[in-house]
């Protein structure tokens, strides 16, 4: 029996890869001789440099960054080849910041730039960037300036020779413009620490921002997908870097070719910390069940809500991992959710195994 395991992080508890092994002991507990391949994922936010690391392999390079708040941090990016993938919550991320720091009015993306330059001087020829996680509400300013620091020999963008040989690709599930009522500002600063006030100021800034760079550029891309993602960090990387954007986990299931690797599998699972309608909408356990092909893929999370609209869109199974009266304290202890998901994964490996019985 052949069964791959490809469960998101559980933010704030479980990494994919802790999620993944939790699983595969259920499994083994279930069917010692079971073929377990686990595949660590990211939609482009936590584990994204993980994942691409347990992908593609490559060597990790460390170099010294600003955090959020200009301070000085060390982060990594992966580097493999001509190929350098960059997870902008290393070094712009909102848990690099305590409750209190939190204020996305200062809260800049420049240690992202920073990464992204160390990579283009040791000729990186294709940065991907996983998207997701960041302190900033900046739209990328940050970012920009940082690129230009280590660039530009005049103090212009259009000076850079060395950026417009390098293609990039962000990676990211959000499809939100740069402003407006669905925009940066607006659905994602207030998580960051941005009050009432502060999101109409960062809205504002953004737009304005937005119509420069379209007078300067000839074009704008505020309104693409995905501009407003990482607090408009997707804008400046369309609009400055021409970004292509697409989804996360899609161009991690074809790099390693999941397709091909699920033709034979007689169980998927995949997983994410709250699954309910918004899943069909791009997330990662989508990703996964598209790309299954023909194999019964189930779905495992620690919040479930819309479990038969679900079921419709094609997962075989829908189980939550935590029983009814647990709290959420209880339920966010790592030890817990990895117990809970192994008994959750022994389960669903019979009934699967009953499926194939009666059939």
């Amino acid at each position: 029996m052949k069964i791959i395991i490809a469960i998101d992080s559980f933010k704030g508890c479980l990494s994919s890869i802790e999620a993944n092994m939790a699983a595969a002991e259920g499994i083994r507990n279930v069917c010692p001789e079971a073929e377990i391949m686990q595949v660590p994922v990211s939609d482009g936010g936590e584990g994204f440099l993980e994942a691409f690391r347990a992908a593609i392999g490559g060597e990790t390079v460390e170099i010294p960054v600003r955090d959020p708040m200009m301070r000085p941090i060390t982060a990594e990016y992966l580097m493999q080849g001509e190929t350098a993938v960059v997870e902008i919550a290393r070094a712009s991320g909102l848990p690099l910041l305590t409750a209190e720091e939190r204020n996305p009015l200062v809260a800049t993306s420049y240690g992202t730039g920073q990464l992204v330059a160390d990579a283009v001087r040791r000729g990186a020829k294709h940065v991907l960037v996983g998207l997701g996680g960041s302190a900033t509400s900046d739209a990328g300013k940050g970012m920009l300036r940082a690129l230009k620091d280590a660039f530009a020999k005049n103090g212009t963008w259009d000076d850079i020779e060395e950026l417009k040989s390098v293609r990039f690709t962000i990676a990211s599930d959000v499809r939100n413009p740069l402003y407006g009522e669905n925009g940066a500002a607006h659905v994602f600063a207030p998580q960051k620490g941005a009050t009432p006030e502060m999101v109409l100021v960062l809205d504002e800034r953004a737009r304005k921002f937005a119509d420069v760079s379209a007078k300067h550029f000839g074009y704008d891309r505020s309104m693409m997908e995905g501009a407003g993602a990482a607090g408009g960090l997707g804008y400046a990387f369309l609009e400055y870097l021409n970004a292509e954007c697409k989804s996360g986990i899609q161009i991690l299931l074809d790099t390693i070719h999941f397709r091909e690797q699920a033709k034979d599998a007689d169980l998927v699972i995949t997983g994410e910390g709250s699954a309910d309608r918004q899943t069909l909408m791009g997330k990662l356990p989508m990703g996964v069940l598209e790309h299954a092909e023909d194999a019964p893929v189930a779905l495992m999370a620690g919040r479930i809500s819309d479990r038969d609209t679900l079921l419709h869109a094609g997962f075989a199974w829908v189980e939550c991992i935590n029983p009814p009266d647990i709290s959420l304290e209880e339920a966010m202890r790592k030890e817990v959710a990895q117990h809970n998901i192994s008994q959750t994964a022994s389960r669903i490996l019979l009934q699967r195994q009953r499926c194939s019985f009666r059939g």
